[in-house]
């Protein structure tokens, strides 16, 4: 009786195994990837099985795909040329980092058809990606990234560092260009220069002693927004033949000249809600119409928190803070060598409306003319305080409501915070 049972125990422990055998093979045949490959798939490219980076790049098929960048060091003499469409190119971070050591003034990456600036509308490349990765150059080089007449370019996470030429060039990518999230420094030219683009993003982006940090020229409803600009050589943010665009929410400081330039034949821009701190000017409108400046602050500036020029006019100014370091109980914390604060200069302009701004400690005027006629203008319901300022000589002009207080009727004289 004993041997049946230790039989039949032994038969159900067999079934068992085999039953489980059986249900793991079967899930495994189903898990695992068949020889035959997903409808529609592209190998990537993995750079590193190739003898040079361009070798990669060449491998790209004719309908696009990702090309992944290992971690490494990787010296160029020549431009890395990508010459197809739909490619992302991607690295491992800061730790792909291409070096240019050409001294002849040519680029790092070049994004192009194969027939440059030649090419048809109809062939013009689309979709091209650049992301997490690192492209320096020197002196002599050229650009770092140089992209011509490429659609719906998208460079994302890049470092781009000490170029010869501009750190990075979009040249007519006009739909739909985007930099968003890149560090771009120490260039020679410009940081990012926008050739003839159209509905641009440039966005959470931090520019450092480029010349000048970025220029949008004969272009179309550039989006800047929330982008650190920071100790340029030159001019800040220089706009120039470009309408229906915005500046917001960017921090603007330390540009040895003007922070934000509007000039030739800008019209329909707004420049709001922006930090604009210890620059050599402000905003200078050279050449605008129909533009708002509103909720800014315009903080220790050298000269012309903000210029509106003869060629500019019916301009809004509304609603921003225009003053020094001034920190309360009659301190400010500039030191005594730097102390320079300027108001707003107004040169042969008209069609203005200067409403609810505050002007604080700012000289030589809170408002200063030229010798050029400003006139046909709304100066109303203004706060000015400790400032003089030459607004009542205004020509053919509404002014009214300022609340003022003039440095003489102030109790204590300022002292600094070292």
């Amino acid at each position: 009786m004993r041997h049946r049972i230790q039989t039949q125990g032994l038969a159900i422990i067999v079934v068992a195994v085999l039953a489980g055998v059986f249900l793991l093979v079967e899930r495994s045949s189903t898990a695992q990837p068949t020889t035959t490959r997903l409808p529609g798939a592209r190998a990537e490219v993995d750079a590193a099985q190739f003898p040079s980076l361009q070798a990669a790049m060449d491998a790209i098929p004719e309908d696009g795909g990702v090309v992944r960048l290992p971690a490494g060091t990787f010296e160029i003499t020549e431009p890395i040329i990508v010459t197809r469409g739909d490619v992302l190119l991607t690295g491992a971070g800061t730790a792909t980092h291409i070096v240019n050591r050409n001294e002849d003034g040519k680029p790092a990456i070049i994004l192009q058809h194969s027939d440059g600036g030649d090419v048809k509308n109809d062939d013009r490349l689309w979709r091209i990606m650049l992301s997490n990765l690192r492209v320096t150059g020197n002196e002599k080089s050229g650009h770092g990234i140089l992209a011509v007449q490429i659609q719906e370019v998208f460079l994302q996470g890049v470092t781009v560092s000490e170029h010869g030429g501009d750190g990075i060039q979009l040249d007519h990518c006009y739909e739909d260009p985007r930099v968003s999230d890149s560090l771009i420094t120490y260039n020679k030219g410009v940081g990012l220069n926008l050739l003839g683009c159209h509905d641009i993003v440039v966005s959470s982006n931090q520019f450092e002693e480029n010349q000048d940090a970025l220029h949008c020229l004969d272009g179309f409803n550039l989006c800047m927004t929330g982008n650190c600009i920071d100790d340029h050589l030159g001019e800040g943010v220089v706009i120039e033949n470009t309408y229906g665009s915005v500046l917001s929410g960017n921090m603007i400081e330390e540009c040895n000249g003007t922070a934000v330039v509007l000039d030739r034949d800008c019209y329909g821009i707004t420049i709001s809600a922006n930090v604009i701190a210890h620059n050599g000017a402000g905003i200078d409108l050279r050449d605008a119409h129909g533009c708002a400046v509103s909720a800014n602050t315009l903080t220790i500036l050298k000269t012309n928190a903000l210029r509106i020029g003869p060629n500019s006019g019916r301009i809004t100014v509304t609603g921003n803070n225009i003053s020094n370091s001034y920190v309360g109980e009659d301190t400010v914390k500039r030191r005594v060598d730097d102390l320079a604060a300027a108001g707003i200069t107004l040169d042969g302009t008209s069609e203005l409306a200067i409403v609810g701004n505050s002007f604080a400690s700012v000289s030589p005027h809170a408002v200063e003319l030229t010798d050029n006629l400003s006139k046909r203008i709304v100066f109303s319901s203004n706060v000015l305080t400790d400032v003089s300022s030459e607004h009542s000589h205004l020509k053919d002009s509404v002014i009214t409501n300022q609340l003022i207080s003039t440095p003489t009727e102030l109790d204590n004289s300022t002292k600094t915070r070292q």
